[in-house]
């Protein structure tokens, strides 16, 4: 019996240590609160880092709800993806990510070198 989204969601995030599976950022579970009182940051800077489930295969291209096809990622990286008609495989996505973020480009510079310069 597959499990519900949500609990593989919070159990991916623990796998994860809290960071995302694209952009390495931590991320937030169930309140931003988590992420402004550790970094000192307003809850509006940090809402795209809140915690969402990724299918690496689609539900609608037959992917399952299944540990071994949910990643956590953050809420820009999962919805960034899935905004091409085609979206990249979640190797190149991440790629994509992560050379966006050493250009300085994907989430707030800023936010990027707190978050990292903090990071444990």
């Amino acid at each position: 019996m597959p499990k519900s989204i949500s609990k593989l969601r919070i159990a991916t995030y623990k796998r994860q240590q809290g960071r995302c599976f694209y952009c390495g950022l931590p991320m937030w579970l169930k309140n931003a609160d988590e992420l402004t009182a550790e970094y000192g940051v307003k809850a509006s800077t940090v809402v795209g880092l809140q915690c969402t489930a990724e299918h690496l295969v689609a539900r609608q291209d037959g992917g399952a709800n299944a540990a071994d096809n949910i990643v956590a990622a953050c809420k820009t990286c999962n919805g960034r993806r899935h905004r091409k008609a085609v979206p990249l495989s979640p190797e190149n996505h991440r790629r994509r990510v992560r050379a966006r973020i050493l250009g300085g480009k994907w989430h707030p510079q800023a936010l990027v070198q707190l978050l990292h310069d903090r990071a444990p």
